[in-house]
């Protein structure tokens, strides 16, 4: 080998590396600033109260603390008093049905959404389609089954006023235990698919042009061109978007839930979330065992995390790690 590539393959020195990596530090120093207040905002509210989480192996004494409270035993106390009681059927279902039905029917539609957006050539309709459909990601939850509330009142409801018109009967949907997974399903689809459309639409304007050209030059329609080339070029994106999604299969959002439910459709809306708020907050101050649920669910979505990212590992060669 001659010196020079001797030269070219020799390890940088560490010192002038170092040098490097602190020059560029103190260049781009305001950028550093900023990440402070965000990191330490992630440190207050989302690691110190793990220490929590020992709760749900210790009998809890609010004079003594959650450190010097007593281990209980045997160790899965609470998981078991959680299993054996007659809300861990409800619960389970009930948060399975509602977050499944949720992926099922919310994940596709806003593929379908960016993939039509993209063929819209006049842009000023695009613009104004994607602002529609945006918008209701911006409404609060309150406002929201605000919304679903006045809509299906029973006497000034719109949709029971058409129903009536049609020669129907007006009903109250709100407290009909049938369309409550309707009517939740659904508002979460009608907020959500145009925001969650963006990271499909910022996807399909990375394909190459010259793609498109080859494909209409060897005589291929805008249909063909869709489903040959753009989805297989955003397909890895909507993979790690199925994985990111498939780690919430048992977390329903407590607030929605909480807002729509009442006495008389309590058997299909009681989710695990609503649960938890009863026993720790409302009734008995369970926090041992509401904790231990906490926990449990936690674990259930990890390890359906890691498994479906197994899965599409071995499947399609596009993984998270």
């Amino acid at each position: 080998m001659s010196d020079h590539a001797q030269v070219i393959n020799r390890p940088r020195n560490k010192g002038f590396m170092h040098w490097i990596r602190q020059r560029r530090i103190n260049k781009n120093w305001q950028f550093y600033v900023m990440l402070i207040l965000p990191i330490v905002w992630y440190f207050i509210f989302c690691y110190m109260p793990m220490y929590g989480v020992i709760l749900a192996f210790k009998k809890y004494s609010a004079m003594k603390g959650i450190l010097r409270s007593p281990w209980v035993d045997p160790w899965y106390k609470w998981f078991q008093k959680y299993y054996e009681s007659p809300y861990f059927a409800r619960t389970i279902t009930n948060t399975f049905i509602l977050s499944f039905s949720s992926l099922l029917f919310g994940f596709p539609l806003p593929i379908l959404l960016a993939l039509l957006l993209n063929e819209v050539r006049n842009k000023f309709f695009q613009k104004f389609v994607q602002n529609v459909t945006y918008i209701p990601h911006f409404l609060s939850t309150v406002v929201l089954v605000g919304m679903l509330t006045c809509f299906t009142n029973r006497d000034f409801g719109i949709v029971n006023k058409l129903i009536v018109a049609l020669g129907g009967r007006s009903e109250n949907w709100m407290q009909v235990p049938s369309l409550f997974r309707g009517l939740y399903v659904g508002s979460g689809v009608w907020q959500n698919m145009g925001w969650d459309s963006i990271i499909y639409i910022a996807a399909l304007a990375g394909v190459d042009p010259q793609l498109h050209e080859s494909a209409y030059i060897d005589g291929a329609n805008r249909y063909q061109c869709m489903w040959h080339i753009n989805l297989p070029s955003i397909l890895p994106t909507v993979i790690i978007m199925l994985i990111l999604n498939s780690g919430h299969i048992l977390s329903v959002g407590f607030e929605k839930v909480y807002l729509m439910q009442n006495d008389l459709n309590m058997a299909v809306s009681d989710v695990i979330s609503t649960y938890v708020y009863r026993i720790s907050l409302l009734s008995s101050n369970q926090f041992e065992l509401s904790t231990a649920i906490g926990l449990f669910n936690s674990v259930v979505n990890c390890a359906m995390l890691v498994l479906v990212n197994q899965i599409s590992k071995k499947v399609s060669d596009v993984q998270l790690w």
